[in-house]
C-alpha cells in the first residue's frame, strides 16, 4: 500500500534529518492513523514538493517524529487540465471536486451559470468555496497526490469565456448532437499547454452562454450516448482526457 500523505508548510528538518509533524496533521497521524516506528509516510506542501520519510516515534497525541531523506519536486504535467464546474445542487459540488481530484484534474473553476439553482452569495458563498478547497486538499491526500488541484474563486460567464480564449484546447460538454457536437473521445488534443473543459449545470448551458463560449473559440463535445449528472461529467471527461493525452500511460 502507498504511504499515507500529510501536508506541511515547510520542510525544515533538524539535526540528522529529523522532522516533527505536529498540529492537526500530527494529531491525525498519531491518534487516527496510529502510525508506528518503521512505517513510511510522505510529507508534501501540496504544490509539488514532497519528501519520503520513515517514522521514528511519537510524542504525546499529536507529534509524529520522522526521518526525512530529502525533498523532491514533482514536475508539472502536460497538458494541464482545468474544469470549469457549474454550481450543482446540495453537496454535489463537493462530490465533483473530490472525484475530479482523485482522477487527476489540475484546477477547478466554480462557475455561476445562468441556470444554476445554487447561488453563492456573501458569507454562504465564501463558506461553500472553502468547502470545495478543503475537499480538494483532503481528496489530494487520500489519492496520494503531492500536487493538489487549485480551486479558483467563483467565476462569471465572461470570466469563463476569457479563460477559454486563452486555452490551447477549449471544450464545452453539451449533450446535443444536433448542435454539431462531436465526441470528446475523437477530438484532437494538444501535447502541452492548457485544456479547459466547461461542465454546465443541471439545466444545461444557456444559448447565450454557449454563443459567448463559441465566440471565444470553444467547441461543443459529448462524452457518449448517455447524459451524466453535472457532478459526474467533469470526472468522466477528465479521466478520458488523461488517458488520451498519455498522462495515465
Amino acid at each position: 500500500m502507498t504511504a499515507p500523505v500529510f501536508v506541511v508548510e515547510h520542510f525544515n528538518a533538524g539535526g540528522g534529518g529529523h522532522y516533527v509533524l505536529d498540529g492537526p496533521e500530527g494529531r491525525h497521524a498519531v491518534s487516527v492513523k496510529r502510525l508506528q516506528a518503521g512505517e513510511d509516510v510522505i510529507l508534501t506542501d501540496g504544490a509539488g514538493r514532497w519528501a519520503d520519510c520513515v517514522v521514528l516515534g511519537t510524542e504525546g497525541k499529536d507529534r509524529l517524529i520522522v526521518k526525512m531523506d530529502g525533498v523532491t519536486e514533482e514536475p508539472v504535467e502536460q497538458p494541464r487540465i482545468t474544469v470549469v464546474q457549474a454550481l450543482p445542487k446540495g453537496d454535489r459540488g463537493e462530490l465533483a471536486v473530490e472525484t475530479m481530484t482523485e482522477v487527476g484534474v489540475d484546477a477547478v473553476v466554480p462557475w455561476q451559470a445562468a441556470r444554476c439553482i445554487t447561488q453563492w452569495r456573501g458569507d454562504r458563498g465564501l463558506k461553500a468555496l472553502g468547502k470545495w478547497r478543503s475537499t480538494a486538499r483532503e481528496a489530494g491526500k487520500q489519492s496520494r497526490r503531492v500536487r493538489f488541484p487549485e480551486v479558483a474563486d467563483l467565476a462569471t460567464t465572461k470570466q469563463v469565456a476569457a479563460l477559454l480564449a486563452r486555452a490551447d484546447f477549449a471544450a464545452v460538454l453539451h449533450s446535443d448532437f444536433e448542435h454539431g457536437s462531436q465526441a470528446l473521445a475523437t477530438a484532437e488534443l494538444p501535447d502541452e499547454g492548457e485544456i479547459v473543459l466547461v461542465v454546465g449545470p443541471e439545466g444545461g448551458v444557456a444559448k447565450d452562454e454557449l454563443a459567448l463560449f463559441e465566440e471565444a473559440g470553444a467547441k461543443t463535445y459529448v462524452l457518449g450516448p448517455t447524459v451524466l449528472r453535472t457532478s459526474t461529467a467533469g470526472t468522466a471527461a477528465t479521466a478520458l482526457l488523461l488517458g488520451r493525452t498519455g498522462r495515465w500511460s
